[in-house]
């Protein structure tokens, strides 16, 4: 399996539990000129977006810890490219999520408020 395709199961499996925990998919691999956010979803009136990460080990880091200063800047930029374009979210609180995931394990962490704009 390639690492686009494994990216894609993560991601659907993000998906799957973050909507048996209350949360509603607005959209998925959001891109634009800023770059990219996995899963941008809906918990009440906060608008969440959503960093997947797969891991193989844990050698060099979890999933979580890989997400980077400047990849928190990439999300952050894109984030506010989307309710750019879609003002009518634009109200919503918002919150940076990471999900990290372990390729041959069964176990998700969920890491809420991962960061902030003021990192």
């Amino acid at each position: 399996m390639n690492t686009k395709s494994i990216g894609a199961k993560a991601e659907l499996v993000a998906c799957r539990f973050l909507e048996q925990n209350g949360l509603q998919l607005k959209t998925a691999n959001y891109q634009c000129k800023m770059g990219e956010i996995d899963l941008i979803m809906q918990e009440q009136r906060v608008l969440v977006f959503v960093e997947v990460r797969m891991r193989n080990n844990n050698r060099y880091g979890s999933g979580a810890e890989t997400v980077t200063l400047s990849k928190q800047t990439k999300i952050i930029r894109t984030a506010q490219h989307f309710l750019s374009a879609n003002p009518h979210m634009s109200s919503l609180d918002c919150r940076f999520d990471v999900i990290s995931l372990k390729e041959h394990e069964q176990k998700i962490d969920w890491f809420k408020n991962a960061f902030t704009l003021d990192r």
